[in-house]
């Protein structure tokens, strides 16, 4: 590593050999460019996917063995999703407030006041592609927010697909 650059910074040289030209170097910090903003964004869909996954595959062992009535399982599986997808949302706020806080990243415009609830809001806006616009994202956060949504969108689709399968599996079967 060059002198004076730490493990975060990373030296690119072009060399030109066009008479009358010197060799241009820049220095980019690894954080604010692109490649870091995808494996970020990348490690935050695998933790809320592997959420709603081991959510939903606990409850569909649980509801069954739960001492309450068969139709009852259907609520529990309502309730057991909904708390995932806060969870899931509290993410992706946290993520934000982390790449934020870094200040390379981008950040949160207009209706933004700084507020880790803001933050959550934020996501809960973008998870659900709801899209008010009152805040606005800037730089790499544009990213992060395109991708919560399309990833608010598949995980509510798996999670109406799950309840159909629960409402399927307990009102079919008399209770008893």
């Amino acid at each position: 590593m060059a002198a004076g650059l730490s493990r975060e910074t990373v030296l690119v040289s072009l060399f030109v050999d066009a008479p009358g030209l010197q060799r241009y170097t820049q220095t980019i910090h690894w954080r604010e460019n692109l490649l870091f903003a995808t494996l970020v964004n990348c490690l935050v869909i695998a933790v809320v996917v592997l959420v709603h996954y081991e959510v939903l595959h606990n409850l569909f062992i649980w509801i069954p063995r739960l001492p309450i009535p068969r139709r009852m399982g259907v609520v529990v599986a309502v309730f057991g999703s909904l708390i995932a997808h806060a969870v899931e949302v509290w993410v992706f706020g946290a993520t934000y407030y982390w790449l934020i806080s870094e200040g390379t990243h981008g950040n949160l415009v207009r209706g933004f006041n700084g507020s880790f609830m803001d933050w959550v809001y934020y996501s809960f806006v973008c998870y659900t592609s709801l899209g008010f616009g009152d805040i606005e994202p800037t730089g790499h956060l544009r990213f992060l927010s395109g991708l919560e949504s399309l990833v608010g969108l598949v995980l509510i689709g798996w999670t109406a697909s799950f309840i159909s399968v629960e409402m399927t599996r307990f009102w079919r079967e008399p209770e008893g």
